[in-house]
């Protein structure tokens, strides 16, 4: 029979470019879940953060937030800067670019990911942030 566990993660960022391995806290709540085989999904609330992965490392921790504002300049103008005056229309953007949610599959309790690929909360608002992560498991 396939159930359905829904969880959340309180994670707490240091503002633009902070980079949060969530994986452990993941696993261990599809661990908690007693489900052996399934999906997880991974969705972050707020609209300037993303999640995805990446090998969470020192380089690509640098390497990451530089490929975005090459992509995504924050010194350009934003219309949402325009209307909202609050300087932060480019993680809008940006976050928008990665997205707010993974799936991951999981077989025997554990995720299914590579050696190397952890799951991250990237952070794009220029301020600190308290972030509310779902992690919905769904699986027998």
């Amino acid at each position: 029979m396939v159930r359905v566990i829904t969880k959340t993660i309180s994670s707490r960022s240091k503002g633009e470019g902070d980079m949060l391995d969530i994986t452990g806290d993941a696993a261990n709540l599809v661990r908690e879940s007693g489900l052996q085989d399934g999906i997880a999904t991974i969705f972050v609330c707020g609209s300037t953060a993303a999640i995805t992965t990446i090998e969470y490392e020192p380089g690509l921790r640098k390497d990451f937030p530089r490929m975005l504002s090459r992509i995504v300049p924050k010194e350009m103008e934003y219309e949402h800067d325009n209307t909202w005056h609050d300087g932060n229309g480019h993680s809008h953007v940006r976050a928008s670019l990665i997205g707010p949610s993974l799936t991951v599959p999981f077989k025997d309790g554990e995720f299914l990911l590579g050696t190397w690929q952890q799951i991250v909360l990237l952070e794009m608002d220029t301020r600190k942030r308290e972030r509310q992560i779902v992690v919905q498991i769904i699986g027998e």
